[in-house]
């Protein structure tokens, strides 16, 4: 304890306190070789002589009382787990502020600082200030559109093995990236200072990104159009299907999420028709997230989009393709770890939720 790299400054002075004692020196010395008051020098000399090694561990104090009783904290944890709406207060959630204007306001407890109410959340995880969308799935044929996406990725179409010249395309638009010229340029990181960004900018117009993604070989083809449809998704798909190996693969599968561009049967037959060795595969409605386009965006968006500093959008679509060069040069196809059986998972625990809330709907009310 004395010369241990780990033991806190306070051990370690009084375990020196000890050693000295065992080699015979009196307080006096001891004080003035550890630097300590006479009196607390015998204090630990003599609570170690007691108990041990035990006695020169601090006593448990009881400290200030609290300043709020527990029926206090209950009442302002069951405030903040009503929505602010049903109490009155026009608020669409609520706020640590917030929470303990009100419940001073209702003579819950006196005038207390919004980091009080926060720590006393966190020790229950309740965050109000935060909040969760979710939906209902309505696709009826959620689970087997889902499967023949995941399939897909592990290279399976309805039981067999893609071959060789067979390749899985993931493709999507990203809409209205804007080109916003900041009014002052922007300052490089410098010394304790972080990239500075002013606030203040005009607009130079939108436009939309329209990318393909091969799931396999980790390839991006890209192009820019004024805005998406018909007309921009078909031109994307020529982009890619025109250039070897895809156009004269044996099967090229488009996995699509439901977007007006390639909603339907009738953008399944579009394709065909144009392209007969193309097949198009719609994810379910609401689950553009199995679509890895979705991950190649989110990179672009981190990595070209924010922050948002294009002079015109003629900028905005050299930057794009040269980053697609970038990013085809080092790109390893991503490692997509949700499978079938995750899924079932999940639709598994959906139900069971679906069921808890039908019974609690349904229970009648005690007597």
């Amino acid at each position: 304890m004395a010369y241990g790299h780990k033991t806190e400054h306070r051990l370690r002075i009084r375990a020196q306190v000890v050693l000295h004692a065992a080699r015979g020196r009196s307080n006096a010395r001891i004080a003035r070789a550890t630097g300590l008051h006479l009196d607390t020098v015998r204090c630990w000399r003599g609570r170690f002589a007691d108990r041990g090694l035990g006695g020169l561990s601090d006593r448990d104090r009881s400290g200030r009382p609290p300043s709020y009783t527990a029926l206090q904290v209950a009442e302002a944890k069951a405030l903040a787990c009503r929505l602010p709406a049903e109490t009155g207060v026009p608020l669409a959630r609520w706020s640590c502020p917030e929470l303990a204007r009100e419940l001073a306001a209702r003579g819950i407890t006196g005038t207390i600082s919004a980091s009080t109410v926060r720590r006393w959340l966190a020790e229950d995880a309740l965050k109000p200030w935060q909040h969760r969308s979710w939906f209902f799935i309505t696709d009826p044929d959620f689970r087997a559109k889902a499967q023949r996406v995941l399939d897909l990725y592990v290279r399976t179409w309805q039981g067999k093995v893609l071959g060789a010249d067979e390749y899985v395309i993931s493709a999507d638009e990203k809409t209205s990236i804007q080109a916003r010229c900041r009014c002052h340029p922007t300052l490089a990181p410098g010394q304790a200072r972080a990239m500075r960004v002013n606030h203040t900018y005009g607009r130079g117009g939108a436009l939309a990104y329209l990318a393909a993604y091969d799931v396999h070989q980790a390839r991006v083809f890209g192009r820019t159009e004024p805005c998406t449809g018909i007309d921009p998704f078909m031109s994307l798909v020529t982009q890619v299907m025109s250039v070897e190996p895809y156009a004269s693969a044996k099967r090229v599968f488009w996995i699509v999420d439901n977007g007006s561009s390639h909603r339907g049967q009738k953008a399944a037959d579009r394709l065909t028709a144009a392209f007969p060795n193309a097949v198009m595969v719609h994810t379910p409605v609401h689950a553009s997230w199995l679509n890895q386009v979705e991950v190649y965006f989110s990179v672009v968006q981190r990595k070209v989009v924010s922050p948002n500093d294009f002079t015109d959008l003629t900028q905005v679509g050299d930057r794009l393709r040269a980053f697609e060069d970038r990013y085809n040069a080092t790109a390893q196809p991503f490692q997509w770890k949700f499978t079938t059986s995750d899924l079932d998972d999940l639709l598994a625990r959906l139900d069971q939720h679906t069921a808890d809330r039908h019974e609690g709907s349904s229970a009648a009310p005690a007597a």
